[in-house]
């Protein structure tokens, strides 16, 4: 970073976070922490009120909790949040850990390109929370990435799934 450049310089558009209601931001933030090895990156506000951000600090995005004891609608069915492994071993390992904690809601399964290997999990509010490897999102981002700036070509030779 230039000596003349602030934090607030920094580029931030785009897609950059999902806010979740939550009964106990402690309970949950336990849950990111050990689930999807997030941290928290702010908060704010008083007991009963809290706003925390998490983030695994790889990307400029964050899950958003907000602290409230309403009942607002949970991410069910097919509704979820999907957090990318860096193996299937991984998404196993999670599924066990899951299964131990008594929040598994789906064992790993093979769903096949380009659903990949994943699992389902509640967290302490009963959102659904999807672990997976292999669904290639980040590959396909930077095909259309490629296929905007005029690559058609390369960008065809590389898709797995063409």
């Amino acid at each position: 970073m230039a000596n003349s450049e602030t934090l607030r310089d920094l580029p931030d558009h785009g897609l950059s976070h999902i806010a979740l209601t939550v009964r106990d931001i402690d309970r949950s933030i336990a849950f990111y922490h050990e689930f999807a090895n997030f941290e928290v990156i702010h908060q704010r506000g008083a007991r009963g009120r809290r706003v925390v951000w998490l983030s695994d600090l790889r990307f400029p995005f964050a899950l958003v909790l907000v602290e409230s004891d309403s009942d607002e609608v949970r991410l069910g069915g097919i509704a979820h949040l999907g957090i990318a492994c860096p193996s299937l071993q991984d998404v196993d390992r999670l599924a066990d850990r899951a299964r131990e904690a008594g929040c598994l809601l789906r064992e790993p399964e093979d769903g096949g390109d380009p659903v990949g290997y994943w699992t389902l999990l509640h967290d302490p509010d009963g959102h659904n929370v999807e672990f997976s490897f292999g669904q290639e999102v980040g590959t396909q981002v930077e095909l259309a990435r490629r296929r905007r700036a005029g690559d058609d070509a390369q960008a065809s030779r590389l898709d797995p799934f063409h």
